[in-house]
């Protein structure tokens, strides 16, 4: 059967201009086919399609360039004897797996994995439960007083970590400390002197009241975030079946909240894991090296004792620890967004 070309005149309505077209370009784009005029029917062009790729590869790029290639040496030097003299004569000497297992057969390692696991999960929690309350408070309160509370939090969260750390060094001065002389003032004669960083326990409650404090903001800011996003509806359906406030945070608000309390408790876990600043400038990991963490562990042994080499195996392994907590979270999250 022969198909004849034919032409269709439309009357265009609005110039009054007979509009042409080809019987086999209606056909052929009712068929998916491309036209005579070259241009697809159906779907993006093959440039529309990579624009979003094209758009993400300065960023990618600038990742790789900042994080993977010092990542790459770190593992490269980690498999090296880079101590003083190798570092002077510029020698390369590949010890393969040794300075792996000298990390993992020592206690000390093991030791301090476990102080990092302790103090991580101690931190995690206060910020979480500290940070919730808040954003729970911000909600609350009226515009003028949630405003204050806002700016003292963006304040809070905006300082430098080594300005933070220098005050809270001021701050717990066994001298001129602000804290002694307001304990004194209290009444505890005891404490007018006292050595914050003379004890493994107190050295490590400034070190975690600063990373607490340095942290709430985000928490809370996340936490009222997501609270503006449940309808009144709800609150007022619990409370007319009698729940209490207690009730209606659990059946009501952590349900809903649930994405949101996985993924800030991730971050913050990571966040804390790593932390050096702090921990190093208030006490250097002291004393008697009780407040090392595995950061401050993996700095001291490289460039502290020139062992660049352990240093840079401690700082790999580190690496491994909190990639496999990645893995784990994100297993969870994945696993909570197929339910929802």
């Amino acid at each position: 059967m022969a198909v004849h070309s034919e032409r269709v005149q439309t009357q265009s309505p609005g110039s009054g201009k007979a509009a042409v077209a080809s019987t086999d370009e209606i056909v052929a784009a009712g068929a998916g086919r491309t036209p005579k005029s070259g241009r697809p029917a159906g779907g993006p062009r093959v440039p529309a399609r990579l624009t979003p790729y094209l758009l993400l590869l300065p960023a990618v790029a600038a990742t790789v360039l900042l994080l993977g290639w010092p990542l790459l040496k770190t593992i490269l030097v980690s498999f090296q004897n880079l101590n003083k003299r190798q570092l002077i004569q510029h020698l390369t000497e590949w010890n393969g797996f040794e300075n792996y297992t000298e990390q993992l057969g020592s206690a000390d390692f093991w030791r301090i994995t476990g102080r990092t696991v302790a103090f991580t999960a101690v931190n995690v929690v206060l910020i979480m439960v500290l940070g919730t309350l808040v954003g729970l408070l911000l909600n609350r309160l009226g515009t003028k007083m949630r405003l204050t509370l806002s700016i003292a939090l963006i304040l809070a969260w905006a300082m430098p970590v080594v300005a933070a750390t220098t005050v809270f060094t001021w701050l717990f001065d066994q001298q001129f400390g602000v804290v002694n002389w307001f304990l004194d003032k209290l009444g505890w004669h005891s404490m007018a002197h006292y050595n914050w960083t003379s004890t493994q326990y107190s050295t490590f409650f400034v070190i975690i009241l600063l990373i607490v404090w340095g942290s709430i903001p985000f928490v809370a800011f996340n936490m009222y975030a997501g609270l503006t996003t449940i309808p009144k509806e709800l609150y007022e359906a619990a409370r007319m079946d009698g729940a209490g406030s207690l009730r209606v945070f659990t059946s009501v608000i952590v349900p809903i909240m649930k994405p949101f309390f996985l993924a800030t408790t991730f971050l913050e876990v990571i966040w804390v894991f790593k932390a050096f600043t702090q921990v190093y400038l208030i006490n250097k990991g002291g004393p008697e090296d009780l407040t090392r963490t595995l950061p401050v562990h993996a700095f001291l042994e490289g460039f502290g004792a020139q062992r660049f080499g352990a240093g840079s195996a401690i700082a790999v392994l580190t690496i491994v620890m909190l990639a496999t907590l990645m893995a784990y979270y994100f297993r969870i999250i994945l696993k909570q967004e197929d339910e929802l």
